[in-house]
């Protein structure tokens, strides 16, 4: 299987060995040949912290970099094109940056996207694994 792009929660469920995942999303990732977050889900980490709305148990940044080495998983930069395509989206897509990042990179890298994301599941123009 080609890659997953993680979005920030799935991110979170992979480092808390959570059940959320569905058994197709656990079988993907067990056979996915890399994972991948977009460097943009470091900053809605750190966005949750600072709001209090999650508890990593130690500084966001720190959380980040331990559990993506950890466990292999791969930053995709913010670039130029990114951004472009993140506001060029084909179709109907909602407001939200940090989604239009995430839908965008998993667009142009052509990965799989694990979410649980009601508006990037039913988004028709990016692949995901429900």
């Amino acid at each position: 299987m080609k890659g997953l792009l993680l979005d920030t929660c799935a991110l979170i469920w992979l480092v808390s060995e959570s059940k959320r995942f569905s058994p197709k999303q656990r079988t993907a990732l067990e056979r996915s040949s890399q994972v991948y977050v977009s460097a943009v889900t470091c900053a809605e980490l750190a966005c949750l912290t600072d709001r209090g709305r999650i508890d990593l148990g130690q500084h966001w940044k720190n959380w980040f970099d331990q559990y993506t080495t950890q466990n292999g998983i791969e930053i995709l930069a913010i670039d130029y094109p990114t951004i472009c395509e993140a506001y060029s989206l084909p179709g109907e897509f909602h407001k939200d940056p940090c989604d239009r990042i995430i839908a965008a990179t998993a667009r142009i890298s052509d990965l799989s996207l694990l979410t649980d994301d009601r508006k990037l599941l039913t988004y028709p123009f990016i692949n995901t694994i429900e």
